[in-house]
């Protein structure tokens, strides 16, 4: 669960890259119900992931083949020109440490399409209640990219996406740690400030996957890959066309815990279309649901306004008639 701040504009399919300035913001979400032992206290989401944190130390780290090559590219690339002396091994494990203390305890793969599954605010379902599966999950992808923070400039395709995730979050992470160091921290000390984002590292279970890493490596895994089961269509909505995806949490590639009913305390989201709509500063998320995948008497959609947070800032209503033109499903 990420807390971090940033305005980014990018799309889908074609994303557009890169690295801007940067602010911190914690999360506005639940009341805070438990220390962390720091500065502040941690909400229940964030308590229940910390409590399943911890990486079974006799299972091998898994990572999917494709995602892991991303990771090692943007390693390579971001450890050459870093304002620290980094090899690029150290950049990969520094930024995939939390992965699995936040989607895959288990060391299996985690899977680019994760949703958070601790978050049961009422205000990120339907407020009509239409359907059980019309829940929006505000933490998305390996990196659980937050709408109220890290992720609240992406769409749940663009957070789920391996590549640009990996382009986006290794600079990051490399950058926090560097200056860390060049502020005087001792390399531990500096780690931990590059994780600081990440509550499931607050009691070191991303120090203990970090040196499992360098020591034991890492087992690529076929079959997981850029969106973890999402599957790119062309759309059309409105009589506009645009790229989106669709997510089907039974089809998620990698570590599927988070897909299971009983696998979190939310709701799981019905099968569901993401697309972004607008321009310059005035850009939205739309998650979309066809009556046939969700059970509802009609297609619903939520839009969420780019640097808000879905907690609070959805808007709910009866779809207008999406198009999937790729398979001939929905208002065609």
């Amino acid at each position: 669960m990420s807390k971090f701040r940033r305005a980014v504009l990018l799309t889908v399919p074609a994303l557009a890259l890169g690295l801007a300035g940067a602010a911190i913001a914690l999360p506005a979400h639940a009341q805070p119900d438990h220390d962390d032992g720091g500065s502040r206290h941690l909400t229940a989401a964030e308590k229940l992931t910390l409590e399943h944190a911890d990486v079974d130390p006799d299972a091998p780290l898994q990572f999917g083949t494709d995602p892991l090559a991303d990771v090692k590219a943007a390693a390579e690339s971001t450890a050459g020109s870093a304002s620290c002396q980094i090899g690029a091994d150290d950049a990969t494990a520094l930024s995939i440490a939390m992965t699995w203390p936040e989607t895959s305890p288990s060391g299996e793969p985690p899977s680019p399409m994760t949703l958070s599954r601790y978050d049961t605010q009422p205000s990120l379902g339907d407020p009509e209640g239409r359907a059980a599966g019309l829940w929006f999950h505000p933490g998305i992808g390996m990196w659980q990219l937050d709408s109220a923070g890290l992720g609240t400039d992406f769409t749940a395709g663009e957070a789920m996406d391996a590549k640009n995730a990996a382009d986006r979050m290794v600079p990051f992470i490399v950058g926090k740690y560097c200056d860390a160091v060049n502020s005087g921290s001792a390399p531990a000390d500096a780690r931990a400030s590059a994780w600081s984002d990440w509550v499931a590292c607050n009691e070191g279970a991303c120090e203990d996957v970090y040196n499992r890493v360098l020591n034991e490596g890492v087992t690529p895994v076929d079959g997981v890959g850029q969106y973890g089961g999402g599957e790119q269509r062309d759309c059309d909505f409105g009589g506009q066309a645009m790229a989106c995806l669709f997510v089907d949490p039974a089809k998620a590639q990698g570590a599927n815990w988070w897909a299971d009913p009983a696998g979190g305390r939310s709701p799981v989201a019905a099968p569901f279309y993401v697309y972004r709509v607008g321009d310059g500063d005035n850009v939205s998320e739309v998650r979309y649901w066809l009556a046939a995948d969700s059970g509802a008497s009609t297609d619903v959609q939520a839009t969420r306004p780019f640097g808000s947070d879905a907690r609070g800032g959805l808007t709910w209503a009866a779809g207008a008639g999406l198009c999937d033109k790729t398979a001939h499903r929905g208002g065609c």
